[in-house]
This record gives structure tokens, C-alpha cells and sequence, in this order.
């Protein structure tokens, strides 16, 4: 079973997550849909990648999450669930 749960960090603020794939090509899939994702959103993640994952951080405007960011956030999961 995938992880679906995103963890909360501080020092700067932020929710954090590691995907991880089978084949680099899922990973370039992926990207493209959070790219277009973002466009949309107007949200920007930090992310980064290797040969077989994807780490994502969204640094949070408040103290804590909003509704925007947490459907962001769904619909990144849900990209991910699709794979």
C-alpha cells in the first residue's frame, strides 16, 4: 500500500512527502501532471528527484495548513494513486 500521509515539519513551516516509483519513466509523468497542477493551483513545491522517487515540500503561508494547500495536496496523492 502507497503512503498518503503528508508530514508537517517546522523551521521554515512546511508539508513534506516522498514518492516512490518502479520506473524512472513514472517519474517524468508524474512531474508533468504537478507541473500543470501548479500552473492552476498557483502553488509552487520545492521538489526534488533520484533515480526511483520524488520528494515534494509546500512551504505554508499560515501557521497551519489551509484548505487550498490540502487539496493540492489530494490531487498530487490522487496523480500518484493513478500510477
Amino acid at each position: 500500500m502507497r503512503n498518503l500521509m503528508w508530514n508537517e515539519r517546522e523551521s521554515p513551516l512546511r508539508i513534506e512527502k516522498r514518492f516512490e516509483f518502479e520506473q524512472y519513466s513514472k517519474i517524468s509523468k508524474f512531474i508533468e501532471k504537478i507541473e500543470k497542477l501548479c500552473k492552476e493551483k498557483d502553488i509552487y513545491p520545492n521538489i526534488s528527484f533520484g533515480k526511483n522517487f520524488v520528494s515534494l515540500s509546500i512551504f505554508l503561508d499560515n501557521q497551519e495548513i489551509s484548505e487550498r494547500e490540502k487539496d493540492f495536496s489530494k490531487d498530487i496523492d490522487k496523480f500518484y494513486l493513478e500510477d
